[in-house]
């Protein structure tokens, strides 16, 4: 069993920044996939950001490239989420989840989730 829990959700402005981190507790970290998924009012969730186990590997949505930033630190057990030039159209709840595989992309590849932090971009 894995717990997760976000924070460093924000109201920021446009072309602002933020951090977010990802805390995980109950078995060892580096086990697993890490990645980060948001979802706006009225559309699905969808895959933002994904680090391998290892930190070595990371792959991002294509709309976040060269913007977000993700990172892990394994003996820490903490995951991060660094958005930089963040735009009004990311602003969304973002889930922080563990997964199975190398760089999982789909929700369905991943067993726990956090309960969610919201980041709000105004313009």
């Amino acid at each position: 069993q894995v717990q997760l829990v976000e924070s460093g959700g924000a109201l920021v402005q446009a072309g602002g920044s933020l951090r977010l981190s990802c805390a995980a507790s109950g078995r060892t970290f580096s086990t697993d996939a890490m990645g980060w998924f948001r979802q706006a009012p009225g559309k699905e969730r969808e895959f933002v950001a994904v680090i391998s186990r290892s930190a070595d590997n990371t792959y991002y949505r294509q709309h976040v490239k060269g913007r977000f930033t993700i990172s892990r630190d394994n003996a820490k057990n903490i995951m991060y989420l660094q958005m930089n030039s963040l735009k009004p159209e990311d602003t969304a709840v973002y889930y922080c989840a563990a997964g199975s595989g190398f760089l999982p992309v789909e929700p369905e590849q991943y067993n726990y989730w956090g309960q969610g932090t919201q980041v709000t971009v105004s313009s």
